[in-house]
């Protein structure tokens, strides 16, 4: 039997002092949301959508998100009381609480207008962008608006510690710089840090009191300006799939991946910030790639449980002959869309949605439960 070290060295995660890896995994069922603009947003949504109408919603014990992956579920966890579940587990009112809010968004372009706004007014673009979640969808509700149950975990990136910073209900918390009980982020802010996307929407600031933090929570930097001057980034940039928080804890782990891969470009410029936006594009595909082979492979070794679907798959590789119908080329044409919070027209949206709806149906059915009933509609009738 392979030793815990070698187990550890290939998991798709980093361990930290606290973690306890030789106990293994408790039971339950996590979902993870990965980053990728408005498109992962309607990807995501779709796979939730699906989700839902299976009746599994309320039997998930913690939903991690990044990047714009939290957008989606900071609103399911702000509507989650309001969802109306069946004795199924169905939520009723999933479409006029989830769906319609997120499809209003999607109608808006908001990174563009914060990015110029933010270099002319205080705050930058994060506080723009948090301002256009407070107004769109969030209000001022705080992560106290989140349900004990599920744990919904907003993930951000730390750039002063270089490990991730969780917005959570029972608190925030940098296990090197401390935690934080009860905090009263809004969700806006939160999920403004946790889709900060470098360099343009980044950073996010935030202001704490040292005696806001729990005494001796923090591993090694538990003092200001650690403590007192928060400087966050996009959450992806440590975790792009939001694995951090989930596979760690539980035994059966869902990933809904819409992060789209490196495309060829013929033509470059020379000058230093193209050449960083390029390069930074490309390690965090290649750092993407690794996490989910080592996803993959620790479910082919029975580590794990569950199932990852991704918007650039291929749904023939699920070899399910009742599968809904899924074209590769058109679906490579939704996985191209760029990686922006930019508004995009209704037949996209329902066709993002669709997607995400079908190669979750399909993923789900092959390797989580193969019992699941089969669906033989899309939630919108032009399909992908």
């Amino acid at each position: 039997m392979p030793s815990q070290g070698a187990a550890n060295a290939r998991a798709p995660v980093s361990f930290i002092p606290s973690d306890t890896p030789e106990r293994g995994p408790e039971d339950g069922i996590a979902l993870c949301l990965s980053g990728g603009g408005y498109r992962a947003m309607l990807f995501h949504l779709g796979a939730l959508w699906r989700i839902n109408e299976l009746g599994l919603l309320p039997h998930l014990a913690r939903i991690s998100s990044v990047s714009a992956g939290s957008i989606v579920a900071g609103l399911l966890g702000l509507k989650w009381r309001s969802l109306s579940f069946d004795a199924a587990g169905v939520g009723a009112a999933f479409e006029a609480e989830v769906v319609a809010p997120v499809r209003a968004l999607a109608s808006r372009t908001i990174d563009l207008p914060a990015i110029v706004l933010g270099m002319l007014l205080p705050g930058g673009a994060s506080a723009r962008i948090a301002a256009a979640y407070r107004r769109h969808v969030f209000g001022r509700a705080t992560v106290q608006a989140l349900p004990d149950s599920p744990r919904f975990v907003i993930n951000a990136t730390d750039l002063q510690s270089g490990v991730l910073w969780r917005f959570m209900k029972p608190y925030s918390r940098d296990y090197r710089v401390g935690e934080i009980p009860h905090s009263t982020v809004q969700l806006a802010r939160a999920v403004a840090a946790s889709s900060a996307f470098p360099p343009f929407l980044s950073p996010a600031r935030f202001t704490f009191r040292e005696a806001d933090y729990t005494r001796g929570s923090g591993a090694d930097l538990q003092y200001a300006p650690y403590t007192t001057n928060v400087v966050l980034t996009d959450g992806g940039v440590y975790d792009n799939l939001g694995l951090e928080t989930t596979w760690k804890r539980f035994r059966t782990v869902l990933v809904s991946d819409a992060a789209g891969k490196a495309q060829p470009r013929a033509k470059l410029k020379g000058n230093w910030i193209s050449q960083s936006i390029r390069v930074e594009e490309l390690v965090h595909a290649q750092v993407g790639t690794l996490r989910k082979r080592q996803l993959i492979a620790s479910y082919g070794t029975n580590e794990r449980q569950g199932a990852y679907w991704g918007i650039a798959s291929d749904i023939a590789n699920y070899a399910l002959t009742d599968a809904l119908p899924c074209p590769l080329d058109q679906t490579t044409e939704l996985a191209k869309i760029p990686t922006r919070l930019k508004q995009l027209d209704a037949g996209v949206q329902e066709r993002l949605i669709d997607w995400g709806y079908g190669i979750c149906d399909a993923a789900l059915r092959k390797h989580f439960n193969p019992a699941l009933p089969k669906t033989t509609r899309f939630p919108f009738q032009r399909g992908v």
